[in-house]
């Protein structure tokens, strides 16, 4: 699937270069929203990421993230940001001999409530709840709870830097009673460099604290990305590299990668 993504990547580059995109958008501007959690923008990401060297067998994990982001005008001032996280998971061997499993993980829905425009100081910020719902379609791709919690996001956006972190806390509050709770919190600061050519550079972590096991677990993410136009159709193609700075004893380990397609919707 790697291969395939780098193939389309450079069919793509082939294709277009592009200096201006739908509605009047730039490349760049299109880019620069890309690298905002709560811009006004429909989204549509598919993220593809693998990991490896979880339990004794160190075994393999293989993640498409299904990611849409649709935002919801509710006067001149105020929008909703409606950000859902939907994986698809290919693993083998994660906990000791336990062999394959394939299927759906755990749903995270999140919504921001957000000013329609910066504050004077260019702060772009959000708040809201978050709701993790059990679409797990196996014990050891999903979590068998309900949960939910705050979740909020605050950024800024100077030039062509964007730097900004996201954050949120699920506790379960139902679900199967043999299953152990959820409390768990998530951390994303972000750092990223748009060119007026429309590439961008980020560096991140996406670390998660289980305040039930008392374990972290902080990948660091830096990743490419490139917006193209093919047949009007604003792209952004991505591809980077993980290393897992810290997990659980039985968790991921080493190097990971990325690689990301976005289909976005200028309104």
């Amino acid at each position: 699937m790697a291969s395939s993504s780098i193939r389309l990547l450079s069919y793509t580059f082939l294709l277009t270069s592009v200096t201006a995109s739908a509605h009047g958008q730039s490349s760049e501007e299109l880019a620069k929203k890309l690298s905002n959690p709560i811009a006004s923008l429909i989204s549509v990401p598919f993220q593809f990421n693998y990991d490896h060297g979880y339990g004794p067998e160190d075994g393999d994990k293989t993640t498409l993230n299904i990611q849409p982001v649709i935002p919801i005008s509710i006067n001149e001032d105020w929008n909703l940001i409606s950000r859902t996280i939907l994986p698809v998971t290919w693993q083998d061997d994660i906990a000791g001999p336990s062999g394959e499993q394939f299927g759906l993980g755990d749903t995270l829905q999140s919504f921001f409530l957000s000013p329609a425009k910066p504050t004077e100081s260019g702060i772009i910020w959000g708040v809201g709840p978050v709701f993790l719902l059990p679409t797990g379609t196996d014990d050891l791709l999903g979590s068998g709870k309900w949960g939910a919690g705050p979740t909020g996001v605050a950024l800024r956006q100077d030039g062509p830097w964007t730097v900004g972190i996201l954050a949120n806390h699920v506790w379960s509050f139902a679900g199967e009673s043999d299953r152990v709770d959820v409390s768990s919190t998530y951390l994303q600061p972000f750092i990223s460099y748009t060119t007026p050519d429309a590439w961008t550079f980020a560096l991140n972590t996406e670390s998660t604290y289980d305040w039930e096991s008392d374990d972290w677990s902080v990948p660091i993410n830096f990743t490419v990305s490139k917006l193209v136009t093919v047949d009007k159709q604003p792209i952004s193609l991505q591809a980077g590299v993980r290393y897992w700075a810290s997990a659980p004893e039985n968790g991921p380990e080493g190097l990971g990668f990325r690689v990301a397609i976005t289909f976005l919707f200028p309104k």
